[in-house]
Order: C-alpha cells, then structure tokens, then sequence
C-alpha cells in the first residue's frame, strides 16, 4: 500500500445533511497527542497516506489537542481543491489563553497550551466555529457537530444546564448556518447510549456521530436508538470502531477496551471472533471496520492514527475482501446479534 495513490473511496450520504463522506474516514483525535506525541512531519504523512488510499472524509475538533489536531489537518489540506473534500468539526467548547499555570488540566499528553472552556451557547458557537476556520485554514468545514453533550463528559445536572444553553441560545446559530448553507448538516458527537433520543426529542437533527457503541462488540443501538434515527432519516458516523483498540490488536496481552484494560470477559469474546475471522482468511480490523457499513443509516467508519504505517493498514483491512460467510457463522455463534445487518 505504500506509495500507492487509489482513486477515492465510494461514497454515501450522511443522512439528512447536504453533504456525501467516503464510506472510510480518518477521526484526528490521535493528532491531538492523546496517546503519543507526533511528530509534524508524520502527521502530515498521515494524513497524505489517508488521502492518496482514498479517503476524502476528516473529522476533527478544537477539543483534539486543544488546536493542535485542526492545526495539523489544516496544513496537511489546505492545498487541495476544496471541493474534492469534506472536514467536520465541532462545536462545545471554545479555547483561550490559560488563566494561570494550572489551568490546563485535560487528557491530552501534549497539544497547545489552551485552556477549554465549554459554551453551547450562540456567541460560544460562532466563536468556535470561526477560530476552527482560522486553525483549520479554510473558509467553509462542510458540517458542524455538537461535541461531547451527553454523560460521558458531565454529570447530570451540568448536562441539564448546558442541554438548556444549547436549546435556548446555542441551537439558533446552528440553524442559522445551515439555513444560510453555509454548513451542510448538524449533528451531535458523543460516546453514551441513551443520548440519541435525548437530541432527535429536542432538535432538528442531520446525523450523529457514536463512538464505540456500533462495532463488532457492542450493538445494543440496534434495539431503539438506530430504529429512532432510521425512522427519521438521520445518518450515523461510526467512531472508535475498534473499541479503543482491541479490535485492532486482537486479544493481546494489555488489549484496550473502551479506554480501559480489557476484561476476561471481552478478552475471551474477541478470541472467538478472531478464531471465526482466521478460518475465513479475514484479518480482525478488516472485520471491524467493515462490519459497520452493514446498516444502511451507517455512512462512514473513521479509525484514528498515530503514524502513516497505521493508515495503510487500516485502508488495506477496509479493501479485504470478506466472505459472507464469515458474518453468517459470527451469528451462529452468536458473536454478533441475529438482526445485525451485515455488509453484502
């Protein structure tokens, strides 16, 4: 794969948004240095090797790196033809210069030296939105999502409150952008079941970007969640589609699951899955990122990287071949569920 410059990937739209993502993205939280520190010069490999694999669709955030991951993707993109490309960004939170020397208190190992303040409010929203064209480079991102609303992140009586900033104020500038094209689409970024509901209750929702609730381990938005979003024709990007790691490294000793150790449990569950996988002629990774694009509300799948070597592995697993077999005897074997769909 490398050197190799493949035509773009296909495409699918995303949901009721105005807009089209390749079916393989690359998320860019790892470019925030939330695992490891990267390199200038490797991020921008990166991002090329995404590109000359096909890949024409870059999620980001202000969050990532407090900057640094819209700075990096800027650089890399802002010299090719704009229309060729869409970048989606966030909006939650708006950075500043730090207030004193423990200010920033975060995940982030490295990133620039910003302090985050949340604010779904109208000004926070346009702020965020105008500092990530600066960072980014550009003059349009094709959708904005609100980032991180849901438990995860707050405990349930900041959720309220920003839940009512976002209703009352912030909700009225996204609207305006999107009336006014110059965003595609809304959606919402977050990592807890329950808070689809919550959003496609409150607001006019284009698609929802899920991390690690859709992926070969987990698919319990299959019982209410995604019926909800498919009865209204709302997308759905997947995040975290190898759980943080698992379904990357295989059950390894100090394999990752949903940013913690995994358990015997899972440990045990992703043998087999491996076992189905090996006897299929079918890497893992190639198994999970494929398994998504099953569902027919599903447009994108967007694995992060830390280095080049990262993303051509990951474009060669999203090319491999997989019999339709092997997504027959997981459900057997009930290592998936029975009404999975499952890519033809």
């Amino acid at each position: 794969m490398s050197g190799a410059n493949l035509p773009p990937l296909k495409t699918r739209k995303l949901g009721r948004a105005n807009v089209s993502v390749t079916e393989l993205g690359l998320g860019t939280a790892p470019l925030g240095e939330l695992f490891d520190r990267i390199d200038d010069n490797e991020a921008g490999a990166l991002i090329a090797a995404a590109w000359d694999g096909g890949v024409r669709y870059f999620d980001t955030s202000p969050w990532y790196g407090r900057g640094l991951a819209e700075h990096s993707l800027g650089r890399a993109l802002y010299r090719k033809p704009r229309g060729d490309y869409v970048i989606s960004t966030k909006i939650g939170r708006v950075l500043r210069r730090p207030l004193g020397p423990d200010a920033i208190k975060d995940q982030w190992l490295g990133g620039l030296e910003f302090q985050t303040v949340f604010n779904y409010g109208y000004d926070g929203v346009m702020r965020s939105f105008e500092d990530s064209l600066q960072r980014l480079g550009i003059n349009r991102v094709d959708v904005l999502l609100i980032h991180d609303l849901d438990p995860w992140d707050h405990n349930p009586a900041t959720l309220n409150a920003y839940f009512v900033e976002l209703k009352t104020s912030g909700w009225r500038a996204l609207a305006e952008l999107r009336e006014a094209g110059i965003i595609g689409g809304i959606g919402a970024g977050f990592n807890s079941m329950g808070s689809i509901p919550r959003f496609l209750d409150l607001f006019d929702m284009d698609f929802f970007l899920l991390a690690m609730r859709y992926t070969l381990l987990e698919q319990e938005v299959l019982e209410t969640e995604f019926p909800l979003c498919e009865k209204r024709g709302v997308g759905i990007i997947v995040g975290a589609g190898f759980n943080s790691g698992i379904l990357a490294t295989g059950a390894a000793k100090g394999a990752m699951y949903n940013y913690a150790p995994a358990g015997p449990d899972i440990l045990e569950r992703v043998r087999k899955i491996e076992a189905v996988c090996a006897r299929h002629h079918v890497p893992l990774p190639a198994a999970a990122l494929q398994f998504p694009l099953g569902h027919p509300i599903v447009a994108s799948i967007i694995p992060g990287a830390i280095s080049r070597a990262n993303v051509e592995k990951n474009i060669a697993a999203f090319r491999h071949p997989i019999p339709a077999d092997l997504w027959a005897e997981l459900k057997h074997e009930k290592l998936i569920r029975a009404d999975a769909p499952v890519p033809v």
